[in-house]
């Protein structure tokens, strides 16, 4: 089979591997959809953790094609895959914080994963999505269960003000997520044609900078979330959060990149300064909302392209005004 592979940092290539057999407690599944994420990048530069050789991508989903010994998922199911397989035994999972696992294997970044015709990953790790559900669609449930994570911290409530700094796809269905909690919503991104998704997708508001977000809501917002993974949105989150206000920081930056943040400022008005990282028991909760067509996805998908096309659009910036792209391996 083909598999876009990240052999060594800088080297990214699709090849031909054998098709995985499930071991023991795995499912085999035929990948219809996979997304290619910012992460996806950061492994590839290595600014992310990760062990190549190895397949990349841990946002897909696709259909139940075998089994290994011990798993009762029927052949022929389509299933999302949680990518984060934590151990259950160490410190931070006795505790409750799992997404902390000090061993942690993650599908796509420590496993192979799916930008390939074929996947193999543990089944108690498979989602049952519906036999109906666009395969397109469930390439967004790992994102939107980190998002949701990321929102479950932020904990919004309606009647309040939310800013979303960054209209990629954590932007997009962070804010469509706030919007539904009843938050009034503003996104910030300096790209017009995603402040004008951000708009029919539920924002209120619009704003190209942090200085018109000022304008409009000069007091600030009672959360801010900052979905950019830059430098400068993790700067201005907090100096957008009103007094008392909360700042969830969902982007992912480069490892080792440093901020200034001014702890005088976090201290005299309380401001809240939080981080949400990967999606703890949230992948069924997303798979579930996604089934039930309560998040728009249509709108974030701004291309497809072919397995073989995959290793380029990895080793690219994302186009100008990009939301997710997705591979498909089947064609």
């Amino acid at each position: 089979m083909k598999a876009t592979r990240l052999f060594s940092i800088g080297d990214v290539r699709t090849a031909d591997v054998p098709i995985p057999t499930p071991a023991p407690g795995e499912v085999l599944i035929r990948v219809e959809a996979c997304g290619i994420c910012g992460t996806d990048r950061h492994l590839l530069h290595g600014t992310f953790p990760s062990k190549p050789p190895l397949t990349l991508g841990h946002e897909f989903a696709g259909i139940v094609v075998a089994c290994g010994e011990g798993v009762s998922l029927p052949e022929g199911a389509r299933v999302t895959c949680d990518p984060n397989t934590w151990c259950g035994t160490c410190e931070n999972c006795r505790r409750g914080r799992v997404n902390l696992c000090l061993r942690n294997v993650a599908t796509g970044l420590g496993r192979d994963g799916g930008f390939a015709e074929f996947c193999a990953f543990p089944a108690h790790k498979a989602h049952l999505l519906p036999s109906d559900l666009d395969p397109l669609h469930g390439a967004f449930c790992e994102p939107l269960a980190c998002t949701i994570h990321g929102i479950d911290i932020g904990a919004p409530v309606a009647g309040e003000r939310v800013m979303i700094l960054g209209g990629g796809v954590i932007g997009m269905l962070a804010l469509q997520l706030c919007a539904l909690a009843g938050a009034e919503v503003m996104l910030v991104t300096r790209s017009d044609s995603k402040q004008a998704l951000g708009r029919s997708l539920g924002a209120a508001e619009a704003a190209g900078s942090e200085a018109e977000a000022r304008a409009i809501w000069p007091n600030g917002a009672d959360l801010v979330v900052e979905c950019a993974g830059v430098s400068e949105t993790v700067e201005s989150a907090p100096r957008l959060a009103r007094d008392g206000g909360r700042v969830v920081i969902l982007g992912v930056l480069s490892a080792g990149q440093k901020v200034q943040i001014e702890p005088f400022d976090l201290l005299f008005r309380e401001v809240q300064f939080l981080s949400s990282f990967i999606n703890p028991f949230t992948q069924d909760r997303a798979a579930a909302m996604i089934a039930a067509g309560r998040v728009r996805l249509d709108p974030l998908i701004s291309r497809t392209l072919p397995l073989n096309e995959a290793a380029a659009a990895i080793a690219n910036p994302a186009r100008p005004g990009e939301i997710r792209a997705i591979v498909l391996p089947g064609g």
